[in-house]
């Protein structure tokens, strides 16, 4: 009876197990075989160019300073970016659970409409709005007597020109999944620290963070990552530019991989950010442990 039982459950498994082999698992091992070879467009045409040359590809990738230029552009975007996504989330959720605010379903609904908007249509609205010349910003400042702003042509405002529109873009998803958790949390507790004498904020402390704690530690690694995988948005709105202020990890990626066609190359870099989000995931979580929010 044993037996048959787990022959059915492997029956029923099977599937999506043999769906991540084929379309995770497979495309994996094959990139890593990848990144140890000179795969480029003559192997691409004929697989007897392709070499073997081991680790010479992460060799080139660690000397070539258009790729520490990318990291660190990554690294700023995340580390900017991330904290502002989950302030601005969590912050729309906290609004949008009290139950003194009025027409909380049209707002969650206006809140979470950037997310499920297609990203380059809204990028390229985007670029329209931050226009040095009739961008509807420059055009509010400069109707109250500020300058205008070369938002996506000057190195020093073209990460925080993207940084405004990635936020606003994708923090709907993660204010629905506080939104969910927030309304898990015993009014009671809340009544309680009231009648105690607790303010707002000492609530807000001690009673809705440590009871939203999980939650936050999953957001925050879902969002580091995906900072860490920006592309479309500086590919869309500055091509990498001005100066190659806004080329991340991936577009740098990408152009190796589909402009030069150094795909050995490209599966070099893929490998090398997947060991640095796998870096700053083990990262939170110790800290998460530290200070007492292990709830895995």
């Amino acid at each position: 009876m044993i037996a048959a039982r787990e022959r059915a459950a492997w029956g029923f498994v099977a599937p999506a197990l043999i769906a991540i082999v084929v379309f995770f698992a497979a495309p994996v091992v094959s990139s890593l075989f990848l990144s140890l070879t000179d795969f480029d467009i003559y192997a691409l045409a004929d697989l007897a160019n392709l070499r073997f040359v081991g680790v010479e590809n992460y060799q080139r990738l660690l000397a070539n300073p258009l790729f520490w230029q990318a990291m660190k552009n990554t690294v700023l975007f995340a580390g900017i970016g991330v904290p502002l996504s989950i302030a601005a989330s969590l912050g729309a959720a906290l609004l949008l659970n009290a139950r003194t605010v009025r027409w909380r379903p049209m707002w969650r609904v206006v809140f979470f409409a950037p997310f499920v908007t297609t990203l380059v249509a809204t990028a390229v609205l985007w670029n329209y709005l931050l226009n040095t010349r009739y961008g509807i910003i420059n055009w509010a400042l400069t109707s109250i007597g500020l300058p205008g702003v070369d938002w996506l042509g000057d190195p020093a405002t073209s990460i925080p020109a993207i940084l405004m529109f990635v936020v606003w873009k994708s923090f709907g998803y993660n204010m629905l999944i506080f939104l969910a958790v927030l309304q898990t949390v015993p009014d009671e507790l809340h009544e309680a620290a009231r009648i105690d004498g607790a303010g707002a904020w000492d609530r807000f402390r001690h009673v809705t963070l440590p009871a939203i704690s999980p939650t936050l530690l999953l957001v925050s690694i879902i969002s580091v990552a995906g900072f860490f995988q920006l592309f479309a948005e500086p590919y869309v709105m500055t091509q990498g530019g001005p100066a190659q202020s806004t080329v991340t990890v991936l577009y740098f990626m990408y152009e190796e991989g589909f402009k030069w066609w150094n795909l050995g190359s490209a599966s070099a870099v893929a490998f090398v950010l997947f060991l640095c989000i796998f870096a700053v995931t083990l990262v939170q979580l110790a800290v998460s442990r530290r200070l007492g929010g292990d709830h895995t």
